[in-house]
């Protein structure tokens, strides 16, 4: 008896592939229709507003009046620091014609000193030297004027010939120039010659402060060498010398007066022509020397430094508001001004405020302008809107 094979496994793989080509059939029915991009889109994304910090709203903004800036012409000025320095037409060294060794000194640096007034004393060889060559001047005029006269008593009696009697002229004349030199000298040297002395006092030649000192007890002093023993200096009139930037020098221009404010006395403040300004830079920080001629109440001191305000720029529009406008807050200055449209909502602008002018007003530099209008106190404002 044959016996009959099992169909079951080739039944199961044409099934299977008849569900396939049944699948792509439906699939490429499906892809018949076009696709939607809006619906394959992600969803709109929604952008939340970010609060303004200096955006306040009010429920009563009656309550705060506003005022309106007004126009202010002002002047830029230029602040630059100086330091004061000796007019140096107004010093005059103290010298001495005789060199030798210090052995008393009579002023100090610092102090006031009158013309005529005694410095120093120096013990000099030159005084020994300078008053032997008076003495022989001296003996050699006296011994020139006698022969003179008795060539002048030999020529009245025919004894010699006038040519013997101007040789002892001019010999007469010559010994009298030497001894008119040799007498000047010794007072050049600050010596009596009736009362010789080996010191030389040396006095002052002006009246003055004594801005420099190089000498000591016991020390040397060089005949007209440097240094100098003292340096008087009249400080009537001073000078201030300012640096001042490349890019500023637009401001500053000779002969015009610029305000002087002294650190030491800062309510003091004082007027200083501009009496030069030096035509080379300082190749390292390219800046000027400018010297302010002021003249001294008495107060300014050599080495003081000084604040000088020049006014040579061109004048600026600029907006005023009342003080009491300027919010000071965390080290910054704001104002507060209305949103347009919309009521009750004010807006916090920082601005950059200048000097105080009269009326209680303030200059604002920038942050507004003239026209706009703003609470007229800011501070209530602030208060308001942190309670």
């Amino acid at each position: 008896m044959r016996r009959k094979r099992f169909a079951g496994p080739m039944l199961v793989a044409t099934l299977c592939l008849s569900l396939s080509l049944l699948g792509v059939g439906c699939l490429v029915g499906c892809n018949d229709g076009k696709a939607d991009p809006k619906a394959e889109a992600p969803p709109k994304a929604t952008v939340e507003p970010d609060l303004d910090a200096n955006n306040f709203k009010v429920d009563h903004p009656d309550q705060f009046p506003l005022v309106t800036a007004v126009e202010h012409k002002a002047a830029p000025t230029l602040n630059v620091t100086g330091v004061v320095q000796p007019d140096i037409s107004r010093a005059v060294p103290v010298i001495s014609l005789a060199a030798g060794r210090v052995v008393e000194i009579k002023a100090r640096l610092g102090d006031t000193v009158k013309k005529g007034q005694l410095l120093l004393r120096v013990q000099s060889n030159d005084v020994s030297g300078a008053y032997q060559t008076y003495r022989k001047a001296e003996n050699d005029e006296r011994l020139a004027r006698i022969q003179l006269e008795r060539a002048q008593t030999l020529y009245d009696k025919g004894a010699i010939a006038k040519s013997a009697l101007e040789q002892a002229e001019g010999t007469e004349q010559d010994a009298k120039a030497d001894l008119d030199a040799a007498t000047e000298q010794l007072r050049l040297l600050g010596i009596d010659k009736d009362h010789p002395s080996g010191v030389v006092d040396i006095f002052a030649p002006i009246s003055g402060v004594i801005t420099d000192q190089q000498v000591t007890n016991a020390s040397g002093v060089q005949g007209l060498g440097a240094p100098n023993p003292f340096t008087i200096s009249d400080l009537s009139y001073v000078w201030i010398i300012c640096d001042v930037y490349e890019n500023d020098l637009d401001a500053v221009h000779a002969g015009e007066y610029a305000d002087i404010h002294l650190t030491a006395y800062p309510n003091q403040v004082l007027k200083g022509r501009i009496g030069n300004i030096l035509p080379v830079l300082d190749p390292t920080i390219h800046t000027a020397k400018v010297r302010l001629e002021v003249a001294n109440p008495g107060m300014m001191r050599v080495g003081m430094f000084v604040t000088a305000t020049f006014y040579g720029k061109q004048s600026e529009t600029r907006a005023s508001v009342p003080a009491a406008a300027i919010l000071h807050l965390h080290d910054r200055e704001w104002v507060y001004t209305p949103v347009p449209a919309s009521a009750g909502h004010f807006k916090r602008l920082e601005v950059v405020t200048g000097s105080m002018l009269p009326g209680n007003m303030q200059e604002v530099v920038s942050g507004i302008k003239p026209g706009e209008q703003v609470v007229s106190n800011a501070l209530v404002l602030q208060n308001t809107v942190e309670q």
